[in-house]
């Protein structure tokens, strides 16, 4: 599952995410306009609490000069798996890195015998939107998305 890729004449390499990735990753999050990151879910304490829970599901897309790339939060419940933040810098993007990540957590899923995966795409990601169609994902229009916020603090900020 892990190793060097080409795709459209750009080296990368897919590999699971640790906690020493953050800093690239926050970087990452921080260069993509429109992304929204939450204050305390994801700090670099709220990251590596979700990478103890999800040791081995979620991933970064490194270049050559070993620069994160690409980013994807992925973890389950026992039952259903969920991806978060799943992000390719800019300038990168239509070279095949994002599928590569997600075949890698759809793997690392299916080996915790994980049947099933969802997402959450903001209904103004057109980018985001048309990449989950291009690659087969089916968009759900027969249930109603809820959310209740337990912590008040825990705000969302959109980059611009």
């Amino acid at each position: 599952m892990e190793g060097k890729t080409q795709d459209k004449g750009r080296d990368f390499c897919v590999r699971t995410m640790t906690a020493e990735d953050y800093d690239g990753l926050r970087r990452l999050w921080m260069s993509i306009r429109g992304f929204a990151i939450r204050s305390i879910d994801d700090s670099r304490a709220g990251v590596e609490r979700f990478l103890r829970r999800n040791p081995s599901t979620s991933v970064v897309a490194v270049d050559g000069d070993g620069v994160i790339i690409g980013g994807i939060l992925c973890g389950h419940d026992g039952r259903r798996g969920c991806l978060y933040h799943v992000c390719v810098r800019e300038d990168c993007r239509r070279n095949g890195i994002g599928k590569a990540m997600v075949v890698h957590c759809m793997n690392a899923l299916k080996s915790e015998e994980i049947n099933k995966v969802s997402l959450i795409a903001f209904t103004v990601n057109d980018v985001g939107n048309a990449f989950w169609n291009c690659i087969g994902w089916t968009r759900r229009e027969d249930l109603n998305y809820y959310d209740f916020t337990l912590n008040e603090a825990n705000i969302t900020a959109f980059n611009k």
